[in-house]
């Protein structure tokens, strides 16, 4: 989604402090806020940099927040890292996948070993690409907060005989790659603040202000939106800020959070897109609950939560109402299914209510008030359910008191955000030690279709469904970042999730996959 908007410049929004960044399949806690594939290819030719001289692009970053991407979760410094990293693969905004270190790869039969081959790449220091940084980076983002979590089904990562990367999963795994857009850092580096990369910008430090430089013997040969041969950073101090910087500092591009507390708006003229961040806002079941371990209410939870309202009052456009578990631009969510479970204005919530005798009886909505955005979500949901025959208490606790109140099952619903991972795995919901696993949400069905779903594309229409069906996880939305551009300079910008800078490799998995 690209819009233009021509807005009058006006007084400024007042400070606020930064949003964090949601690592993947772990509860939501804010923070404050031509490529040659030619196989004898030895090597890139330099680019003349003049070519590239008449674009002249300011970003921003903070300085004092690491560029490591296995350490930092800060979304304003990860915005950049699109220029500096390259993964085993890259995913478009529509989730398709395509090999960008990878050359070519190999799977079984049974799809749960998987052997990727490396291009011959350089970092941006000149050293050679080789299996043991990527091995080496995999292992690294394992360990990773923001990372960890894809790793759930994976049994051992280790380097091939033949030279490659071999990655044996517990269960079979059809779409394997979609998790595979992780950075890959040099083995030696994965610690360092600001590690090298193999993309087409390395950050330089060795000057009195530092600047992205464009590697002009980059190994890939590929057209850029971004073309400037030296891209001043500005150092940040906050979103409020980094605001300014953009409106009237000369800043060309920012990255924000519609959906944080601290959120600055922007009063000037822009180009502006979505990029879609993979938060999703749910409600959580206490199985035990008088109220809703009753499975016909349960199921009619969907039908009383007006999404598009939400959507529009609180996240700015930046948020997609979603009626099933997974982002709406991927191949896994059928919008033929998601009809069927959408806002009808509360009917079929309130004739289940009734024909279970549940109408006036007393339930508790748990919310973390920390976070005020959600809080204010939580208040409407609220008063939804309340008009819908119930009599709802919200329970508003602090980060720490939230978590506790979880653990102890002390709520009946609970409106709940996470990070779906790019393969939009739910098991961490309905796995018995799940991650996600609170109020006895665990099932051996559901944990059953989401393993399926996983080996098989196909399936995410079963399990959606009989998740829906049975009503204990209760979808909401599905976040995105805001990303503003001064017109005109980045025009052909198209973000996908977590990758500002994304661009093609000129390759698709089908190419990149041998036979056995």
């Amino acid at each position: 989604m690209k819009r233009s908007l021509c807005i009058l410049l006006s007084l400024l929004m007042l400070a606020g402090l930064l949003g964090g960044c949601q690592t993947e399949n772990e509860p939501y806690t804010p923070t404050g806020a031509g490529l040659t594939w030619d196989e004898d290819y030895t090597g890139p030719a330099n680019r003349p940099e003049q070519e590239d001289s008449n674009q002249s692009l300011k970003l921003t970053y903070y300085p004092e927040r690491s560029m490591n991407p296995f350490i930092c979760t800060d979304f304003t410094n990860r915005a950049l890292f699109g220029l500096l990293y390259q993964g085993l693969f890259t995913i478009s905004r529509d989730y398709t996948m395509s090999p960008q270190l990878c050359r070519n790869f190999r799977v079984s039969e049974d799809m749960k070993t998987y052997t990727f081959y490396i291009v011959q790449a350089t970092f941006s220091d000149g050293t050679p690409l080789t299996v043991n940084d990527v091995l080496a980076s995999l292992l690294a983002a394992k360990e990773s907060a923001y990372y960890g979590g894809r790793f759930t089904h994976i049994k051992e990562m280790v380097i091939s005989e033949d030279g490659g990367i071999t990655i044996t999963a517990k269960i079979p795994m059809e779409n394997l790659p979609l998790l595979l857009d992780i950075p890959i850092l040099k083995e030696t580096e994965l610690a360092a603040d600001a590690p090298a990369g193999t993309g087409p910008y390395y950050l330089d430090t060795n000057v009195p202000s530092p600047v992205l430089r464009r590697n002009a013997a980059w190994w890939c040969d590929r057209e850029l939106v971004v073309t400037a041969p030296a891209i001043t950073l500005v150092s940040a101090q906050s979103v409020a800020g980094i605001r300014d910087d953009f409106e009237f500092y000369g800043v060309n591009l920012v990255c924000a959070d519609p959906g944080s507390d601290s959120y600055a708006d922007y009063r000037c003229d822009y180009e502006l897109w979505d990029c879609e961040n993979g938060i999703f806002l749910y409600l959580g079941v206490n199985m035990e609950s008088e109220v809703f371990s009753d499975p016909e209410v349960r199921a009619a939870l969907t039908f009383a939560i007006d999404r598009e309202t939400l959507a529009a009052s609180y996240y700015r456009g930046f948020a997609r109402s979603v009626t099933l578990p997974a982002s709406p631009l991927s191949p896994f969510y059928s919008d033929v299914l998601a009809s069927k479970y959408e806002y009808d204005g509360g009917e079929k919530f309130t004739q289940a209510v009734a024909d279970n005798s549940k109408t006036g009886r007393e339930i508790i909505l748990l919310v973390n008030m920390d976070d005020s955005l959600r809080l204010r979500v939580a208040r409407d949901i609220a008063e939804m359910l309340t008009q819908c025959g119930l009599k709802v208490t919200l329970s508003e606790k602090s980060s720490s008191g939230f978590k506790g109140a979880l653990k102890r099952k002390e709520y009946d619903l609970y409106l709940g955000q996470t990070k779906l991972s790019p393969n939009m795995d739910l098991s961490p919901f309905f796995a018995t030690k799940g991650s996600l696993n609170y109020g006895g949400m665990s099932d051996v069905a559901l944990y059953t279709l989401c393993t399926e779903s996983l080996a098989n594309r196909g399936n995410y229409y079963s399990l959606h469904k009989s998740v829906m069906d049975d009503g204990r996880l209760c979808p909401i939305l599905l976040r995105s970042y805001a990303v503003y551009a001064t017109r005109g300079l980045l025009t052909g910008l198209t973000p996908s999730r977590d990758n500002v800078f994304y661009y093609e490799m000129g390759k698709t998995l089908e190419d990149a996959r041998l036979s056995q």
